[in-house]
C-alpha cells in the first residue's frame, strides 16, 4: 500500500531525510517515531506529494507520488501537523468542501460527511465557526476530512494531539476499527499511543532508519524492557532535521 524507495530530502547542507526504505501493507498500524526534527514531517509530506523529494521516490497502491500524483493522492487521507483548515467555516461546511475536492456530490457526498461526523464525534459543533472550537475539536475537524473518502491509506502527523484521555481513546478506537482495511502512519511523540494500538513502530534519527518492529519487539531490545527506554537510547536531542 506504501512503498518508500531511497527518499531522500535536504534543505542547503542539511539532510532531513536520508534514503529511507520502507514499506507498511495493507491492514498494518505503522507507528512512525523519532526526536522533534528527525525527519518525520518531511517524509510525510513528500509521501503525500506535497515537498518534491532531491531523491527517490514514494508509491501509494502502486501509484508513483512524483509521476502519478493525483491518482496516488485519491487513495491518501492525510491530516498534517496542526490540522489546517479554514477557519471562518463550520465543520459542516468544510466537510462538505472536501467532499467536493475529493469529486463526491448528492447523497454521496452528504453520506460521507454524515459518516466522517459520526466517527470523529463532530455533531455537536458542526455548525460553529472552526476558529472558535477548541485545540482537540479542530484536530478532530481534521481527521474528519482525512477519512472522508475512505481512501486506502491514511497517515495522521499527532491524531490525538490536543484531546483529552476520552477523545483519544475513541480515536484509538477508531484508527483499530479501520485498520484491517487501510494502512495507517501514525506520527506520534506518545509512546503508550504505539503500544496501545500500533502493530508496527519504526524509529528515525537525524533522517535514518534507525530500529523497526513490533512494539514489543522493539521493547525487549531495551535493557529495562520499555519502548521509551529504546527511543532514548538509539536517538539524540541534537537532531536539527527538519
Amino acid at each position: 500500500m506504501i512503498e518508500i524507495e531511497k527518499l531522500t530530502k535536504r534543505f542547503g547542507a542539511m539532510t532531513a531525510v536520508a534514503g529511507l526504505d520502507l514499506a507498511v501493507p495493507r491492514g498494518e498500524v505503522l507507528g512512525f517515531l523519532g526526536p522533534n526534527g528527525a525527519g518525520k514531517t518531511t517524509t510525510m509530506k513528500m509521501v503525500t506529494g506535497f515537498l518534491v523529494p532531491d531523491s527517490g521516490t514514494a508509491r501509494i497502491c502502486g501509484n508513483d507520488i512524483q509521476t502519478a500524483t493525483i491518482a496516488a493522492q485519491r487513495h491518501i487521507g492525510y491530516l498534517p501537523e496542526g490540522a489546517p483548515s479554514y477557519g471562518e467555516m463550520t465543520p459542516r461546511q468544510f466537510l462538505s468542501f472536501i467532499a467536493g475536492v475529493r469529486g463526491l456530490s448528492g447523497e454521496d457526498a452528504d453520506r460521507a460527511s454524515r459518516t466522517a461526523t459520526a466517527r470523529t464525534g463532530l455533531s455537536s459543533v458542526l455548525d460553529r465557526p472552526i476558529d472558535t472550537l477548541s485545540k482537540g475539536f479542530r484536530r478532530r475537524v481534521g481527521l474528519a476530512q482525512a477519512i472522508l473518502h475512505d481512501p486506502d491509506v491514511l497517515i495522521l502527523d499527532e491524531p490525538t494531539d490536543g484531546l483529552d484521555p476520552n477523545q483519544k481513546h475513541a480515536v484509538r478506537e477508531l484508527i483499530r476499527t479501520m485498520a484491517p482495511a487501510k494502512a495507517i502512519v501514525i506520527s506520534t511523540h506518545l509512546l503508550e499511543e504505539v503500544e496501545a494500538v500500533c502493530t508496527r513502530a519504526v524509529i528515525i534519527d537525524r533522517g535514518r532508519l534507525v530500529a523497526d518492529g513490533t512494539p514489543a519487539e522493539l521493547a525487549a531490545r531495551a535493557p529495562g524492557g520499555r519502548l521509551d527506554d529504546l527511543f532514548r537510547a538509539l536517538t539524540t536531542q541534537e537532531t536539527v532535521a527538519a
